[in-house]
C-alpha cells in the first residue's frame, strides 16, 4: 500500500495504516448524527458517519467554510449524473465559488453515501479559467496526511492537508479528483448551481479543460475550508473568475455595518432547499440568495463571515423524502450540515414548503421541529436567523400536492406568523414580504418569480439576499 494514506474499522475503531490515531467522534455528535440525540425524531436513526479529521493545522482559529454541497444518496433515475452507476478510472472536476478568501485552502472529499472503500488516486485544487480550465501556475496538488492517495471507508470523509494558495472572496476554484478503481454509488449533490465536469483517466493534474464532460451532479468534493484572511478581499479581476462575476452586487453591498473591529471570522449556514440550493438560477453562475448575501459581506470592511451553502434540492425538515436525491432531512443532517461546519456561528432557516407541499404536513409539526432545531444549534453557541416561507400560489399546477392549495397556504401563513412573534429565534428575515405581490400575497411578485411560481428567479433571489440585515450575522 506504498504511496496511500488508508482507513480501516477495526473492532469499531478508526485506525491508519501509517498509524495516526484518527479522534473518535464525540458521543453527542454520534447522536444528532445517526443516534437518538438532538435533531433526530424518537424512535428513527439516521446513519452514522465517521468523522476523519484533518491533518496538520485542523484546529487552527480562523479556518471558515468557503463552500459547501450537502451531500445525498445516488439515485437511480438521476438524468446526466452517474453517481449511481459509479466511476472507474475517472477524474471529477468541480467548480467551487468559496465566499471568503484565504492564504491557504483546504479541500473535504466525502464517501459519506459510498457502499464500499473509496480509493483516491489524486486530488487537486487550482484557481478555475473557463468551463473545465484551470488558471495555469495555481494548481496545488492535495494530500492527507501526508500522502497522495488515500482511502476514505464507506460512511466516512476525509480532509486535506493545507496548501498554500491565495484566494480573494467569491473566487472560482477547480476542484479535481481522480478514483482509479470501482466506487458503486457514490455520494453526490445533485443538480448543483455549480459547474461539474467528468474524465476519463487521471486528469486531476492536468490544468487543461480537454476531455471533460458537463456532469449534471456534483461529487465528492464535499466542502471547502481556508485559512480566511484579516478580512474578506473583494473580487477578483474577472478574467479570473466565472460568468457571473463581473455583476454588480446588490445595492445594500455596501451598506456600513457598525464597527469592522468587533467582528469575529466565522460562517453562516444556509440550511434549506431548492429555494435556498439556487434552483432556476443559471447553471455555473454564482446566483442564489446565499451568493447575494456574501457578496454583500465580501463587500463589506474589516474581519467578516463566510457563506456555506446547505441546501438540497427536494428537502424537507421532517422525513427523509423519497426519491433519495433529495436528502435526508434537515433534523437528521443537522449535525453534519450544520454543526459540524468549519467555523460555524450562524444558521439561516429556511426550510419547510416541501414538507406542506409534499406531504401536507402542519404548522404545527413543523413549528415543534424547528423549536427542537434552534434548542440544539443555541446547545452549541450558534445563532439562529429564522426565515419566513416564500408564497406559492400558483404552483400546484406543476408540482400537484398541496403546493399553492388553499390548505397549503394556510400552514405557510401560520408558520410564518409563529416565525415573526413566536420569538425562538435569534433574528428573523422576512423573505415572505420581501417577495410577495401585494396585490395577493399568497403569490410570488411576477417580476420575482422564475416562472413556475415556487422557486424565485435571479431577482427574487437577489431582493432575498438584500433583505438580510448583516448585523443580526453577528
Amino acid at each position: 500500500m506504498a504511496g496511500r494514506f488508508a482507513v480501516r474499522a477495526v473492532a469499531g475503531l478508526a485506525v491508519l495504516a501509517v498509524a495516526v490515531v484518527v479522534p473518535a467522534v464525540p458521543a453527542a455528535a454520534q447522536a444528532a448524527a445517526g443516534g437518538q440525540g438532538a435533531g433526530a425524531p424518537a424512535g428513527q436513526r439516521g446513519p452514522t458517519r465517521l468523522a476523519v479529521q484533518a491533518g496538520p493545522g485542523a484546529a487552527a482559529r480562523h479556518w471558515v467554510t468557503g463552500w459547501s454541497a450537502s451531500s445525498t444518496t445516488a439515485a437511480r433515475d438521476a438524468s446526466g449524473c452517474p453517481a449511481f452507476s459509479g466511476l472507474h478510472d475517472q477524474t471529477v472536476r468541480t467548480v467551487t465559488t468559496v465566499s471568503a478568501g484565504g492564504s491557504e485552502v483546504r479541500i473535504d472529499v466525502t464517501n459519506r453515501f459510498g457502499t464500499v472503500p473509496l480509493h483516491v488516486g489524486r486530488a487537486t485544487v487550482a484557481v478555475r479559467g473557463e468551463a473545465a480550465d484551470a488558471v495555469p501556475g495555481t494548481m496545488r496538488q492535495l494530500t492527507f496526511h501526508g500522502h497522495r492517495e488515500a482511502t476514505i471507508p464507506a460512511g466516512a470523509s476525509m480532509r486535506s492537508d493545507p496548501v498554500d494558495l491565495a484566494v480573494p472572496a467569491l473566487q472560482q476554484l477547480a476542484v479535481s479528483v481522480y478514483l482509479p478503481d470501482a466506487t458503486g454509488p457514490v455520494t453526490q449533490h445533485p443538480w448543483g448551481r455549480s459547474g461539474a465536469y467528468l474524465a476519463s483517466g487521471d486528469r486531476a493534474g492536468d490544468p487543461a479543460a480537454t476531455g471533460y464532460q458537463v456532469s449534471s451532479c456534483s461529487m465528492f468534493t464535499d466542502r471547502v475550508e481556508l485559512r480566511a484572511t484579516g478580512r474578506a478581499a473583494g473580487p477578483a479581476a474577472s478574467g479570473a473568475m466565472g460568468p457571473a462575476a463581473g455583476r454588480a452586487m446588490g445595492p445594500a453591498a455596501s451598506r456600513a455595518m457598525g464597527p469592522a473591529a468587533s467582528r469575529a471570522m466565522g460562517t453562516v449556514v444556509t440550511l434549506g432547499d431548492s429555494i435556498t440550493d439556487g434552483t432556476t438560477s443559471v447553471r455555473g453562475t454564482i446566483f442564489s440568495w446565499p451568493d447575494e448575501l456574501a457578496q454583500r459581506l465580501a463587500g463589506r470592511p474589516g474581519r467578516t463571515l463566510s457563506v456555506a451553502n446547505a441546501g438540497i434540492s427536494g428537502n424537507e425538515v421532517l422525513v427523509d423524502r423519497i426519491p433519495v436525491q433529495y436528502g435526508e432531512s434537515a433534523l437528521h443532517r443537522l449535525d453534519r450540515d450544520v454543526f459540524r461546519v468549519t467555523g460555524v456561528r450562524t444558521m439561516i432557516l429556511l426550510e419547510g414548503i416541501n414538507d406542506i407541499g409534499a406531504d401536507s404536513a402542519t404548522a404545527a409539526q413543523l413549528i415543534a421541529a424547528d423549536r427542537r432545531i434552534v434548542a440544539a444549534a443555541h446547545a452549541r453557541g450558534i445563532r439562529v436567523v429564522g426565515a419566513t416561507l416564500t408564497p406559492f400560489a400558483g404552483s400546484t399546477t406543476k408540482f400537484g400536492g398541496d403546493y399553492g392549495t388553499a390548505y397549503g397556504d394556510a400552514q405557510r401563513r401560520a408558520l410564518n406568523d409563529w416565525i415573526r412573534t413566536g420569538g425562538a429565534f435569534d433574528a428573523v428575515v422576512d423573505f415572505d414580504r420581501v417577495v410577495a405581490d401585494p396585490a395577493d400575497p399568497s403569490r410570488m411578485l411576477p417580476a420575482y418569480d422564475s416562472g413556475d411560481h415556487l422557486h424565485p428567479g435571479t431577482a427574487g433571489y437577489q431582493a432575498m439576499g438584500d433583505a438580510i440585515d448583516l448585523s443580526e450575522l453577528t
